[in-house]
């Protein structure tokens, strides 16, 4: 039986004078899966923590920005097995619209961080699964899936 690891994974839209946003984050050069990939915030659950406290922390942990818990909606669970270079990894996702594009700053294992028109995304650059996820997150949220 191979064991897994659990991670939560954070899809953050705010509209901005180019459209529907998204949070990105570029992993660290030195990160020993996708390095100087665009990603979703996420990381690994600590001990006691739900997918959702996760997907909170690591996305402060990464970016600075602080979201509540009430405002996200649930985006589904990645389990495919291949999803992760490291190993089995499955992750739960979770998304929110923000009022207004909260300031970001790259910390934790990111080497950056920025507001990208969900338009300009380079969705076949995510690293892991993230264009899947941040698909499904656009139907969630209920925005028009044409923008990309």
């Amino acid at each position: 039986m191979t064991e897994a690891s659990v991670t939560a994974d954070l899809v953050l839209i705010a509209e901005t004078e180019e459209g529907p946003s998204v949070l990105l984050v570029w992993r660290a050069a030195d990160s020993d899966a996708y390095p100087g990939a665009p990603a979703l915030p996420g990381g690994y659950l600590n001990a006691g923590e739900t997918f959702r406290q996760a997907a909170i922390r690591e996305c402060a942990e990464e970016t600075g920005v602080r979201v509540p818990g009430s405002a996200l909606v649930f985006v589904g669970i990645y389990d495919a097995p291949e999803r992760d270079p490291r190993g089995r990894v499955v992750s739960g996702a979770f998304a929110a619209v923000l009022d207004e594009p909260a300031v970001a700053t790259a910390a934790d294992d990111a080497d950056a961080t920025g507001w990208v028109p969900v338009r300009d995304v380079p969705f076949d650059e995510l690293a892991f699964d993230h264009d899947t996820i941040l698909r499904d997150a656009l139907i969630a949220l209920k925005i028009d899936r044409s923008v990309c």
